[in-house]
């Protein structure tokens, strides 16, 4: 059997235990709502995965199970969001992202859902002010993204949570990671 990476293993996983559960449920279910003028978030196309990106989505895998800590950027002992973004690019690409996530946001270039490939980080405003980035992720495919949650340490969400679908702000890119 061929060496399979985390994340291959957690979408196997993924596959076998949540999608009979959302297919069984699909008749009732709703998306959540977006703002208007926002895009839909759970209804991106993640192009092809290149070897960076590959490298990206490897490295922050290794990250999971990684305790949350406010301003802590250390694999395995603690980390949020920005400090696990900033040190997973440093690691695989050599670029040093800035250590908020706002700032991060304002790094990247900003990109339609369109355009989003598997590495490219997604923004949310989970904070009191609504227009705010505070939150970042890892977009690993079409409905996943990996991040420091405050209340799980570094975990794997997905998109169309109402939550996510409320709070996001853009899609942005890294120009290190092509």
């Amino acid at each position: 059997m061929a060496k399979r990476t985390c994340c291959e293993l957690f979408q196997i996983l993924l596959l076998s235990v949540v999608v009979p559960c959302i297919m069984a449920s699909c008749h009732s279910s709703r998306h959540g709502a977006t703002r208007p003028g926002h895009p839909d978030v759970a209804h991106i196309h993640v192009g092809n995965v290149g070897k960076t990106r590959q490298k990206i989505i490897d490295e922050a895998c290794t990250w999971l199970g990684t305790p949350y800590k406010y301003a802590g950027q250390e694999k395995g002992k603690g980390a949020d969001c920005s400090g696990m973004v900033m040190m997973v690019y440093e690691k695989v690409t050599g670029e040093k992202l800035p250590r908020n996530s706002a700032r991060q946001a304002e790094y990247c270039t900003p990109i339609d859902a369109s355009e989003v490939n598997a590495g490219d980080l997604v923004f949310f405003a989970t904070g009191k002010d609504p227009d705010r980035v505070s939150h970042v992720g890892i977009v690993i495919d079409n409905d996943n993204f990996i991040h420091a949650s405050s209340s799980k340490g570094v975990v794997v969400s997905r998109f169309t949570t109402d939550y996510y679908q409320r709070t996001f702000r853009m899609f942005g890119r890294v120009s290190s990671a092509d």
